[in-house]
């Protein structure tokens, strides 16, 4: 089972003296002594307040995730909400460039809780690099035990886009995801005829796996989804629907997010790098609109009563993640290391750092800018699998809040609760309230300044049920039905919707802004009044427009 490979945090700190502190957190140790990895450690203990008294006392070193991430490890709600991405390359990717520890460095220092090494899969990387990435990825999980190393790949999904495919922790995680390669991955596959039903097969040797025993779990999400408009509405159903506790998600706001930043400053790219180009083979019935982020947002996801809204509106559980799909990041300063033979080793060479600033880049590290939050029973990878299929996930951009807990419930009582992800049964004329609680954002981002939360907007949809056209991809039930003015910048802020006594069954979901960039949504403002705005193409400076979204809540009386 997975479970024991975490055993190995729970160290026990009765006497913690100035010895066993880490260097950014002994105060002996003055700043300039410091390299820039712990320099930005202490400096997140500095904001959180966790310098001094408090880590000498050995109150905080019991738990080493909780010293080094202490906005994403508090507990809330029940649960130990642990940030993560799922969308990372290395110099394993035919067009990557940096070492599994780099990642797993920076990502640490960010205070991601978890992460998942995603190269892309072809026939090089199933030949020689997924062999190859296993031992690195050993290796950083030694050197940096408060973030858990997932080893997955980016999964060319036949005859459509991209997907994350990854596996607990075992001893046959690399033979298992090399087998899938071989077998079901779209450019290793490239003269199989039916690609869709090499796709369901796909997913379905996931379940098989993890049901034989042969991996304690695995999980599979789509990526960029509407990039090239190629996953087409009865493909994302096709695969949830064959293996629903595997395929279970997509990526609500892609990579990539620092390609809009303007020139001379950045790249002057399309933000995600969605440039409106679709693909040869796009599904037909996507408008032009689809083919750009809005507010950093995947289309399906961004548009109110839209695609993600249409699988929420059958009943069927459906999630969104955010992450980097860091390749190449934005002001750095490495290059891919000389005599780089990638077909012949399985790998690029070192990177060499010391360059100009490379601000041509589309990329941030891990958990610089994109987060996915999930609520974890512990710390440990299959509670962070566990959550991510439970839907106990919600995303952000920028540290826009620092958390939050939503609850539906019937009104007044907290004896029946749904959080993220779950349902609420109540029985018919009850009345349900939803009540929000969101701590605000309380110490600056990696731009140096504190986020300010402007507004709330709770989304509400009917469920009506299976889709008879499995192409539909519109949920004209849903809309946005309360908007809360935040108007305050510290602390935690709390709301309360009443959704009435329910004869019917619905879902809500919740998404928040800082209000600079805001428009109409695509289907119009009687649905969603201030929505994202489209992205500009080379003019979307991803940190004057962050938001945050929640996955949703069912009620369903009987």
């Amino acid at each position: 089972m997975g479970h024991h490979h975490h055993h190995h945090h729970d160290h026990e700190h009765s006497h913690v003296t100035a010895e066993d502190l880490p260097r950014a957190a002994d105060l002996a140790v003055p700043d300039a002594e410091l390299n820039r990895e712990e320099m930005t450690r202490r400096s997140v203990f500095r904001r959180a307040g966790l310098l001094g008294a408090g880590l000498a006392g050995g109150t905080v070193l019991n738990a080493a995730p909780a010293a080094a991430t202490p906005q994403n490890n508090v507990p809330r709600g029940g649960f130990r909400w642990l940030a993560g991405d799922h969308h990372v390359h290395t110099q394993y990717s035919d067009d990557g460039k940096y070492r599994v520890i780099d990642h797993v460095r920076q990502a640490n220092a960010y205070g991601l809780g978890w992460l998942v090494i995603t190269d892309h899969g072809g026939p090089v990387h199933a030949k020689i690099g997924v062999d190859k990435v296993n031992p690195d990825i050993k290796a950083a999980r030694e050197k940096y035990d408060d973030t858990l190393v997932f080893q997955g790949l980016e999964w060319n999904i036949p005859g459509a886009e991209h997907g994350t495919v990854f596996v607990a922790p075992g001893r046959n995680e690399a033979s298992f995801l090399k087998e899938f390669e071989l077998g079901y991955d779209g450019r290793t596959n490239e003269t199989n005829p039916n690609k869709e039903a090499l796709a369901i097969a796909g997913v379905n040797f996931l379940a098989d796996g993890v049901r034989r025993r042969r991996v304690d779990d695995a999980l599979m999400l789509a990526n960029h989804p509407a990039r090239k408009g190629i996953d087409s509405p009865h493909e994302i159903r096709g695969w949830r629907d064959a293996a629903p506790n595997i395929a279970v998600g997509m990526e609500g706001a892609p990579g990539h997010q620092a390609a809009g930043i303007p020139k001379p400053h950045g790249g002057g790219r399309a933000r995600g790098y969605y440039d409106g180009t679709p693909g040869s083979d796009a599904f037909p019935g996507y408008p032009p609109e689809s083919y750009y982020t809005w507010g950093g947002f995947d289309w399906l996801t961004s548009t109110v009563g839209g695609m993600w809204d249409s699988l929420l509106a059958e009943g069927k559980p459906w999630w969104i993640t955010a992450n980097s799909d860091s390749h190449s990041v934005y002001a750095d300063t490495s290059v891919r290391g000389p005599n780089s033979d990638y077909n012949a080793n399985g790998r690029h060479s070192d990177p060499v750092h010391g360059g100009p600033l490379n601000l041509g880049e589309g990329d941030f590290w891990p958990g610089c800018y994109s987060r996915t939050h999930v609520g974890a029973l512990d710390f440990s990878y299959r509670a962070v699998m566990d959550g991510i299929r439970a839907g106990r996930v919600w995303v952000d951009h920028g540290g826009l809040i620092s958390g939050l807990d939503v609850r539906l419930r019937s009104r007044g009582s907290w004896l029946s609760s749904a959080t993220l992800g779950g349902a609420l049964h109540v029985r018919r004329g009850t009345p349900v309230e939803l009540t929000i609680s969101i701590d605000l954002a309380n110490f600056p981002n990696w731009a140096q300044f504190v986020p300010v939360l402007s507004r709330v907007d709770i989304i509400q949809g009917d469920v009506t049920g299976p889709v008879q056209d499995r192409d539909t991809f519109t949920a004209p039930r849903t809309k946005v039905v309360k908007s809360f003015e935040v108007n305050k910048s510290t602390g935690t802020v709390n709301f309360t919707y009443q959704l009435g006594r329910l004869d019917r069954p619905v879902y809500v979901r919740l998404r928040g802004t800082d209000g600079n960039r805001v428009a109409p949504g695509f289907h119009g403002a009687a649905v969603d009044p201030h929505g994202p705005a489209i992205d500009v193409v080379g003019d979307a400076d991803p940190w004057k427009d962050l938001w945050f979204y929640t996955n949703p809540i069912w009620a369903l009386p009987y």
